[in-house]
């Protein structure tokens, strides 16, 4: 399925006039609608106003209330599948204030308790020093110093231990030149020490390892209800179980071959020694 940004902002209001549509045509009230689907009314009243986007589950369990037809079926639940998947650019996160990302990156983390992290090419904020960060600011307009503040504080999450971390890192992100030898050497201390947390599980997979399908993208999965996807010009949120079921596949073919434990350490202080 191929996503239009605009599309992406366009298609909730088309799925909830689209519902309320089918609903009319069929003859039913909201409360009939909803008895019928096991719904309550004012949760059938959301979709169709637009006030609450349902999930492609609750569109399927309304078509199927409504006896759509297969055509009409293929059409909303594409439009269903579009309207839980959110773009967000990177130049309007830079006119926001890229301090207002993590903000919002720490509300998803307060709101997960298992969270998964696959990083192909570079450390993520969590894990990373102070000069790690600024470095990784450096071609970002304005001030980063607020930036760098927020990082840091979300960092404390990371001693939650009601939440489980998997960090799953190739030896690329793990030594990719963002900062100079010496503090690229801290910061794979840095990574070191973390996966001594009880609670988090520090994966590497080292250069050579013999894995069929390639690392496309960072991406972040929090439980199993939300999965983020960002590239150069900005991040995909997907909703849609579909979606997720499919990143949490990717992440645990991978996960299948990264060291962990002991000898992801090992490892890890193995890089950190050659850079000193």
């Amino acid at each position: 399925m191929t996503f239009d940004p605009e599309q992406l902002g366009q298609s909730k209001t088309d799925l909830a006039e689209k519902l309320r549509e089918l609903r009319k045509r069929a003859g039913l009230t909201g409360d009939r609608l909803a008895r019928r689907c096991n719904m309550s009314q004012s949760q059938i009243s959301k979709f169709e106003t637009g006030k609450k986007t349902p999930k492609l589950v609750d569109v399927e369990r309304i078509l199927r209330a409504l006896d759509a037809p297969p055509e009409l079926i293929t059409e909303v639940t594409a439009l269903a599948r579009i309207a839980n998947t959110e773009w967000q650019d990177k130049r309007s996160s830079w006119r926001r204030g890229m301090e207002k990302r993590q903000t919002e990156l720490a509300s998803l983390e307060s709101e997960a308790t298992e969270l998964r992290y696959f990083l192909p090419a570079m450390v993520t904020g969590l894990l990373a020093t102070p000069e790690y960060i600024r470095a990784s600011l450096s071609h970002t307009p304005g001030d980063p110093s607020k930036t760098i503040t927020r990082k840091l504080e979300r960092q404390a999450v990371l001693y939650d231990t009601t939440k489980t971390f998997t960090f799953l890192l190739t030896e690329q992100a793990i030594r990719w030149a963002v900062v100079p030898r010496s503090a690229l050497a801290v910061q794979i201390d840095r990574l070191t020490s973390i996966s001594h947390l009880p609670n988090i599980r520090m994966g590497v997979i080292p250069m050579g390892t013999v894995i069929p399908r390639g690392p496309m993208n960072t991406f972040t999965v929090y439980d199993d209800r939300l999965a983020t996807v960002e590239n150069f010009t900005g991040r995909m949120i997907f909703r849609d179980q579909r979606d997720i079921s499919e990143y949490l596949a990717v992440f645990t073919s991978f996960e299948r071959h990264a060291l962990f434990g002991g000898e992801a350490r090992e490892f890890l202080e193995q890089c950190a020694e050659h850079y000193r």
